[in-house]
């Protein structure tokens, strides 16, 4: 099999300074994905699709490969991942056939190399009825019981059949765990929304997955990412 990983890498990040290359753990955040993604042994080489030449020169040094910058108009804060994917995947079936994808997030340190391998197990055995395997994990409080407050502080009424009810009666509920996405090569060619009837999704721990959009978000992450590297857990 003839499989690729896709790393989506751009410049820009307003919340975060260079968030794709800021140092995590004493290594670029996006080394993390790298090193997992060669540590799979999956792919036959490992795409990381940016705009940044201090990008591409870093992530050269891990064991990927930047042949070119991506263009300006797929750079853009409106651009979304899927069109990147798609302009890297072109590009390399100029050159290459490709069969299976796997893009995976820069900011993902705790993506685990076996997760990476036994994901694609599933897309392969399931190619009849699977277009997409993707990384989740399960919130780890009820959404239903979420609340909202107003512009001075203030909790806003709200009905909801779930306040009385207990965490154990509610429908336990999911998502996205922001680390990878499996599909064939035409798929993400061809397809708009990951997030579909003939996606499966692959589950990871909650304790193993960073949302990482905050500066708080980075703090938080670290000093656990650092614990578990103590623990062995990751």
């Amino acid at each position: 099999m003839k499989n690729i990983c896709i790393i989506t890498a751009r410049k820009g990040s307003k919340r975060i300074k260079n968030k794709n290359i800021k140092l995590f753990n004493g290594k670029p955040i996006i080394y993390w994905s790298i090193k997992a993604a060669l540590k799979s042994k999956c792919f036959y080489k490992i795409i990381v699709s940016t705009d940044s030449v201090r990008i591409s020169n870093i992530v050269k040094k891990f064991g990927a490969t930047c042949d070119s910058l991506r263009p300006k108009k797929l750079s853009g804060d409106l651009i979304g991942m899927d069109e990147a994917i798609k302009y890297e995947i072109a590009k390399e079936q100029k050159i290459n056939r490709i069969d299976n994808v796997c893009c995976i997030l820069a900011t993902a340190p705790t993506i685990n190399p076996e997760d990476i391998k036994r994901s694609l197990k599933i897309l392969e055995k399931n190619k009849k009825t699977i277009k997409y395997v993707f990384s989740a994990t399960n919130y780890d409080f009820p959404i239903q019981k979420y609340f909202t407050i107003d512009k001075k502080g203030f909790l806003q009424k709200r009905k909801s059949i779930f306040y009385q009810k207990r965490t154990q009666d509610i429908r336990e509920t999911f998502h996205d765990a922001a680390q990878f996405y499996w599909a064939h090569s035409e798929t993400f060619s061809s397809t708009k929304n990951i997030y579909n009837s003939k996606s499966l999704p692959y589950f990871i721990p909650n304790y193993k997955t960073f949302d990482i959009d905050e500066i708080n978000d980075w703090k938080r992450s670290e000093i656990t990412f650092k614990t578990m590297k103590k623990m062995k857990i990751i």
